[in-house]
């Protein structure tokens, strides 16, 4: 999932149908509270955050995220374009930084950038849109079990509920279940531990939910 925190609806309406036709979920939120919530609901694969916002500085919220230890990877938005501006985002902690007007083919480039960087070994493990592979090999995951993978995956080692689960990784399927995340954890970590990974790949936390070792 791509976060996109831009007040500007035009500019806003523009990025989201550019990304989605690229085969991406995007999240959008005009406002600075809202972008903070769904991160703390869902840290994102990337994000595109832009500076001047009507209830804060996207600046200042980078800086928080990187001193929180995320490494998740941003590109800032800005009408801004000197330098002192540039480098002033690139040392807060972005990884790209984007001048408005810009094009659209352009920042498409840029997103998919982030997202090559956002791939993270994890003891061999890598994970991306389409596939997870381990040490070089492709995991012969279900699209299930790729979607609950990429959810714990993208958590960073955070424990993630039953409820957030289901959420990111079956949406709006009506019938699925905690019992349902259960099932698929179960047959997921068999065939992490078949790949090499070992039995405590996926983490059971007891009352709270399943965590991904890093």
């Amino acid at each position: 999932m791509i976060l996109l925190l831009e007040d500007d609806p035009a500019i806003a309406q523009t990025v989201v149908y550019a990304l989605q036709r690229e085969g991406l979920t995007v999240q959008h939120h005009a406002w600075l509270r809202e972008a903070r919530a769904a991160w703390a609901r869902q840290s994102p694969q990337a994000a595109v955050l832009d500076i001047g916002l009507p209830d804060g500085s996207g600046l200042d919220w980078l800086r928080e995220l990187r001193q929180g230890g995320s490494a998740v990877p941003v590109l800032l938005l800005s009408a801004r374009g000197e330098e002192f501006d540039r480098v002033l985002g690139l040392e807060l902690g972005a990884d790209d930084y984007l001048c408005k007007p810009f094009g659209v083919r352009e920042l498409v480039a840029r997103v998919r950038a982030l997202l090559r960087r956002a791939v993270v070994p994890a003891g061999g493990l890598v994970v991306e849109r389409l596939e997870a592979r381990l040490n070089g090999q492709r995991l012969p995951l279900t699209r299930r079990e790729l979607a609950l993978l990429q959810a714990l995956h993208a958590a960073q080692g955070r424990t993630l509920s039953r409820e957030q689960l289901l959420d990111q990784a079956w949406g709006q399927d009506a019938e699925s279940t905690d019992r349902t995340v259960d099932t698929h954890v179960k047959t997921l970590r068999a065939k992490l531990r078949d790949a090499g990974l070992g039995d405590d790949c996926i983490r059971t936390q007891r009352g709270l939910g399943y965590s991904l070792e890093r």
